[in-house]
């Protein structure tokens, strides 16, 4: 967490994250002691009641406590991936929602092999640009009624165990009624779904210790085996037609993260398949280019910085980790170099199975929110000259990577 010193005239400086989600927004004092400030931005929509950062206090024991004494009210998790929401009507979990681009209702739709990716892409387009919802899907015939239902249902499940694998982040609850479509409502109890989720917690991380990474590329052994499940045979399959990394592997083969790692798992420990690690992506034709010249800004900006804020990267740091969806899909487990530069080749692989013309504009619009943050940086620690003759060069970076997306187009 960033640290921060209320000066002698009771001004208090916070980060560019809660600036950008906070600004311009009113603010009420709503409690303070030694140990704590809480201040609060007030909404119609029901009374804040409890707020707080994770760590002691685990998923589990949250849900638990919301159970037990029959709460009703929407519990919001603000993660660096992503927001999801839970609600809960008189201590029972009958909804949950998630921002997180592989939690879409199309996303979901796609790996249970019930719509085809590029149905997905037109209904996107179709939709705005933006994800569309269960109803467009029906209403154009891509997706029948009853499959859209079971699927609205699994995918809420799934957000709700997901939460048991995820560390840090902070969470709010609103008091209110919450309003749900009963055809969707989950009918599963809320101690169920704790049990549930702490099963596959335990679970995931034994399948993990043998798989290594989601990166890792499995490769066939050679060896053969009868009376295989049908989503194994089809990993099988794809993993005879090329090298893809787990990640990838899981979202071709379909039935789900959870189960396909379970099989994944299965086929390592029957000898079907071995695990190599896979090879960093060369920085290489346009997608390169456009990583050298941020890094380039990057690492000029560092050079100037550090010599009068020695913490400039680890505030760097925190904004990666801290910034909201699409680009915190970007910016997931990315390293920042001593010179202030990025990790391109894990950027590269977290745009994987994107199309071209989006990861480009992806790219392009997440590292020029990163160059905008370190600008704002130089702007605070810098003398008025220095940073006016920074800024400017970085201004002709930016510049050159408009040229360069605007020949594209």
């Amino acid at each position: 967490m960033a640290k921060m010193i209320i000066d002698s005239g009771g001004r208090l400086s916070l980060p560019h994250p809660v600036v950008r989600e906070l600004g311009q927004k009113t603010l009420e004092l709503s409690s303070f002691s030694p140990r704590h400030l809480l201040l609060t931005h007030r909404r119609d929509e029901g009374e804040l009641v409890m707020a707080g950062e994770l760590g002691e206090l685990a998923i589990a024991d949250l849900l638990s406590f919301f159970n037990m004494f029959r709460k009703s009210g929407v519990l919001t998790f603000y993660f660096p991936a992503g927001v999801k929401e839970l609600s809960f009507l008189q201590g029972e979990i009958i909804a949950a929602s998630s921002s997180l681009p592989e939690e879409q209702l199309g996303e979901i739709l796609c790996v249970l092999g019930k719509l085809d990716r590029s149905a997905l892409h037109w209904a996107r387009n179709l939709a705005g640009g933006v994800p569309p919802t269960g109803q467009l899907l029906v209403d154009k015939g891509l997706v029948g009624a009853k499959d859209l239902w079971q699927v609205v249902r699994y995918r809420a499940e799934t957000i709700i165990y997901s939460l048991f694998a995820l560390s840090g982040g902070s969470f709010f609850f609103v008091a209110r009624t919450p309003e749900v479509d009963e055809q969707v409502r989950l009918s599963m109890s809320t101690q169920n779904l704790i049990m549930e989720g702490l099963r596959r917690f335990d679970e995931r991380a034994l399948f993990m210790r043998r798989i290594g990474s989601d990166r890792h590329l499995p490769v066939l052994t050679g060896k053969t085996l009868a009376g295989l499940p049908p989503v194994a045979e089809r990993m099988l399959e794809l993993i005879a037609q090329g090298r893809y990394p787990v990640r990838e592997l899981l979202r071709k083969a379909g039935g789900g993260e959870f189960e396909g790692l379970r099989l994944l798992h299965q086929l390592l420990e029957k000898g079907l398949v071995a695990m190599e690690e896979a090879p960093a992506p060369p920085l290489e034709g346009e997608l390169g280019d456009l990583l050298n010249i941020f890094n380039g800004a990057l690492t000029a900006i560092s050079r100037r910085v550090l010599g009068r804020h020695p913490g400039f990267l680890d505030e760097v740091r925190a904004f990666m980790r801290d910034v909201p969806q699409p680009f915190s899909f970007v910016f997931r487990d990315v390293g920042l170099c001593d010179d202030g530069s990025v990790d391109g080749g894990r950027i590269l692989a977290n745009l994987a199975g994107l199309e071209e013309g989006d990861k480009e504009r992806l790219l392009a619009e997440a590292l020029s929110e990163l160059i905008y943050m370190a600008c704002g940086v130089a702007r605070r620690e810098l003398p008025e000259v220095e940073s006016g003759e920074l800024i400017q060069r970085v201004r002709e970076v930016t510049q050159r990577v408009k040229s360069f997306i605007g020949r594209k187009g």
